[in-house]
């Protein structure tokens, strides 16, 4: 593989947004471990694996599709796309796409002889979505479904799966802290489409941002943002209120999001306030982690 072959590929992986694919992952490890005091190391590389491949191939998908689509045009306000501006081609990219789901695959059939078929259940829909968000008859990222998406799949699904794999159970903890999780990375898909509003409306991507316009946008993420912070007055409801603390980062980050979004018109500026949303996602999951080793009452 050549240089300029691999630059592209780490540039359509999209680095910056693996995050959202980890930190559920990572999250609901420890929970299993508050839970039951045990974590399996072999099945949470293995999920952590599966999960990465997926946010890739997703990420790949959505360069080739988006391309093809007209959506990234010479006015694109984000990161370089390597479909669009011709690093790869729309048939490199499906190929590396379909070689991560591959690699999820494989992935899930451990996991499958681990828990058996509750596992189809959660990755079949996880391997069609990858491709689904952006591509086949109802394309999910342009009907305004982004945030719920990754809501259900980046948040529920991915958490208290995990949860699942480790203990075999569903514990309400695990809804909880999904929904959480599902908040603060459905935060990032909202800066990331009022960032691109005046272009997405122009391709027939109709995102929450297009269909309300600016101001309802600004609404979304600052629900988002007060949503995860308030849910974190359920830790104590649960009876473990030292968790509540990973709340923390997004009280003091949160704001900083918001301020942006209220004031800067969306430009270049607004991939800074992504980063941000970046951070704040790691810092819950490193904070949920210490306190995860307090005494539980």
């Amino acid at each position: 593989m050549s240089a300029s072959t691999l630059h592209a590929c780490c540039l359509a992986a999209r680095p910056k947004t693996l995050p959202a694919a980890i930190v559920p992952v990572w999250v609901g490890c420890v929970l299993a471990w508050k839970l039951t005091g045990h974590c399996h190391p072999w099945l949470a590389a293995c999920t952590l694996g599966g999960a990465l491949a997926i946010q890739i191939a997703t990420n790949f998908f959505n360069d080739a599709i988006d391309s093809k689509k007209g959506a990234d045009t010479a006015r694109r306000l984000g990161p370089m796309r390597v479909t669009a501006s011709g690093m790869l081609s729309a048939r490199a990219v499906y190929a590396w796409a379909l070689g991560f789901l591959l690699l999820a695959a494989g992935c899930g059939a451990v996991l499958y002889q681990a828990r058996g078929w509750p596992i189809l259940a959660i990755g079949l829909p996880s391997l069609f979505l990858a491709y689904g968000y952006t591509g086949g008859p109802f394309p999910l990222a342009y009907r305004g479904l982004g945030e719920l998406f990754v809501i259900l799949f980046f948040g529920f699904v991915a958490v208290a799966g995990t949860v699942f794999i480790q203990t075999g159970t569903w514990p309400r903890e695990a809804w909880l802290l999904g929904w959480q999780i599902g908040l603060l990375s459905a935060v990032l898909i909202s800066i990331n489409n009022l960032r691109d509003r005046e272009e997405d409306a122009t391709t027939g991507k109709r995102t929450l941002a297009v269909r309300g316009g600016h101001h309802a946008a600004v609404a979304v993420i600052f629900f988002e943002l007060a949503l995860a912070a308030c849910a974190s007055g359920g830790w104590w409801a649960v009876g473990w209120p030292a968790l509540a603390a990973a709340g923390a980062p997004v009280i003091m980050l949160g704001w900083r999001i918001l301020h942006g979004v209220r004031t800067l018109p969306p430009g270049p500026a607004f991939n800074r306030l992504l980063a941000l949303g970046g951070v704040q996602l790691l810092l819950f999951a490193g904070v949920f982690h210490l306190a995860a080793g307090w005494p539980a009452r």
